[in-house]
């Protein structure tokens, strides 16, 4: 079996450029699913970087990868409980929009 050997600014620019579209887009739209949606990119663009910089170094480890399985645990339980607190909010406004959401204030 072969492997196959990416250069690592290869690599870091993908997660640079996900960031970046995921930043964007947590930032700019207001739907609060595609903000949930853009903070799931930002997390796979860490988590690209995490598994990148673990081949780096004179002995190259499995730490980066480790954490990186953390991390999505952590994101998927963190888009379990947003989808339920958007899910709760349609409910109650009849809205998915982030604008809506600055109401509950009062």
């Amino acid at each position: 079996m072969t492997t196959v050997h990416i250069p690592l600014p290869s690599v870091l620019a993908l997660a640079a450029i996900l960031f970046c579209i995921g930043l964007y887009g947590a930032l700019s739209k207001r739907s609060l699913i595609i903000v949930l949606v853009s903070l799931e990119l930002m997390l796979s663009s860490v988590n690209i970087n995490l598994v990148a910089f673990s081949q780096l170094g004179a002995f190259p480890n499995l730490r980066g990868q480790v954490f990186s399985l953390f991390t999505i645990t952590v994101a998927a339980a963190e888009i379990a409980v947003g989808f339920a607190i958007v899910l709760a909010f349609f409910r109650f406004r009849k809205s998915a929009d982030a604008d809506d959401a600055n109401s509950q204030k009062r």
